[in-house]
């Protein structure tokens, strides 16, 4: 599955390596927090933004495969197994 996803990410997009990036530097800056003793609810603030900011990548990234690898498939077969895969994932890694 995930040799799937990333043949049409192989060069990721600007949008996505931003938000990437974006998510680092929240990390980063969780990781200073915790370090320098910040404040509980600064804390919870900052991995709920994180949680937030990786769950919008992750949707759209999704949506990406949706559209180019399963909506696309040209035999029913071939399109309700890319279904099957999508949705083990999401049971799997979306709770």
């Amino acid at each position: 599955m995930i040799g799937v996803i990333m043949s049409h990410l192989s060069s990721p997009s600007k949008a996505l390596r931003t938000r990437v990036r974006r998510i680092r530097g929240q990390v980063e800056a969780l990781e200073n927090a915790l370090e320098g003793g910040g404040e509980c609810t600064d804390v919870l603030v900052q991995i709920a933004a994180i949680r937030g900011a990786v769950h919008g990548l992750m949707m759209e990234v999704l949506g990406e495969h949706l559209s180019s690898h399963v909506a696309e498939e040209k035999s029913m077969q071939a399109r309700e197994k890319a279904l099957s895969e999508v949705l083990a994932l999401m049971r799997t890694h979306l709770r």
